[in-house]
């Protein structure tokens, strides 16, 4: 396990909204868990991360991620795609996905769970929710979550 070793936790945040993601990447970086994020803006890149292709082939600077949060309304693949995608790829499987987005429809819960998200939370509109969800979810996933070691 990362924790345990002191090597840092890799976590892939996909989300096309700026405001947003400097939100998620401050509440990350307050963890206690060493960690290391790499953002990107779209479905796509998400994607060429994931599989280490194209600006992303050099497997030192981009590693495989320890966790994703995916939002879901993202340009050029869509983030039910890109969560699909993980979820049917066997190398891929295991990583957690947990989808952060603004959308509260019944629609877009459920298709996601038939996709096997780990968990579903709906972005808070104020900041100081906001702000206190990045620290409880960077708790709950990078520090007291159990994961299975890399095949």
């Amino acid at each position: 396990m990362a924790e345990l070793t002191g090597e840092p936790l890799h976590i892939l945040l996909v989300e096309d909204n700026e405001a947003h993601a400097e939100l998620v990447i401050r509440g990350m970086r307050d963890q206690q868990v060493a960690n290391r994020i790499h953002h990107v803006v779209d479905g796509e890149k998400a994607l060429d991360y994931l599989f280490q292709r194209g600006a992303y082939a050099d497997h030192e600077k981009n590693p495989r991620p320890n966790f994703v949060l995916l939002d879901l309304r993202l340009p050029r693949v869509d983030g039910l795609e890109v969560l699909r995608t993980i979820k049917t790829t066997p190398e891929l499987l295991r990583i957690p996905v947990v989808i952060l987005t603004s959308s509260d429809a019944e629609s877009d819960i459920a298709k996601s769970y038939d996709y096997h998200a780990n968990s579903y939370i709906v972005k808070p509109l104020d900041f100081r929710t906001f702000t206190k969800l990045m620290k409880d979810l960077g708790f709950y996933w990078l520090g007291w979550n159990a994961k299975p070691l890399p095949e």
